[in-house]
């Protein structure tokens, strides 16, 4: 399944709009100035998920996964490598271990969850599409078997949104991945709210 450009512009636009959310979300909890960029956004079938993000991230990742359900439903994923990781609870705790303690877990929870919550519960209310969300988890663990984790609702072939974007705060530019799993009907479901989302919004 292809995204034309229109769609791929729309799918940008509100993504953008809950990034902006989240940063300023970010700013707030930390006290510090957090610039999420412009994402880039694909779609590929989970069987093909493991090679991109391999090529992207590396085999070692944080993730922070929500599940969540109602007219579109599948599976939602924050992810890091363990670097970036590190480094963003290095700046945002003070906290510099080579291995992450529970608060830095902790610290890890929040950003996700509220990139998650922002992204999420955009879609749902500019796109007027019923969602709920299950309680987050984390985990750190390699691509693998994180993929392994990854839950949908049985809707035959599963696809990927990948969102690939980078995130400032202070000198520190971390990347990171937004993973929204969908089966066929989520997927088609979300693509036609979002096109009719751009015909009447002003902003795409």
């Amino acid at each position: 399944m292809e995204l034309s450009e229109e769609q791929r512009d729309a799918i940008s636009e509100l993504i953008n709009i809950g990034f902006s959310r989240a940063a300023a979300s970010l700013s707030d909890l930390t006290g510090r100035r957090i610039i999420l960029h412009a994402p880039r956004i694909s779609i590929h079938k989970v069987s093909e998920l493991e090679q991109v993000l391999e090529e992207l991230a590396g085999k070692e990742l944080a993730s922070v996964h929500q599940i969540f359900s109602g007219n579109v439903s599948g599976d939602a994923v924050i992810m890091l490598d363990l670097d970036g990781a590190r480094a963003l609870v290095k700046l945002l705790s003070e906290e510099d271990e080579k291995e992450l303690t529970e608060s830095g877990r902790e610290v890890l929870m929040e950003v996700g969850n509220i990139l998650l919550n922002a992204c999420l519960g955009m879609f749902g209310n500019l796109l007027k599409v019923h969602v709920t969300f299950s309680v987050p988890r984390l985990n750190l663990e390699s691509l693998n078997a994180m993929l392994e984790t990854l839950q949908v609702s049985e809707e035959g072939i599963c696809y990927a949104l990948l969102v690939y974007t980078t995130f400032n705060v202070k000198e520190l530019a971390i990347t990171g991945f937004l993973v929204i799993i969908l089966g066929v009907v989520s997927l088609e479901r979300l693509i036609q709210a979002v096109e009719n989302w751009a015909r009447i919004s002003p902003q795409v």
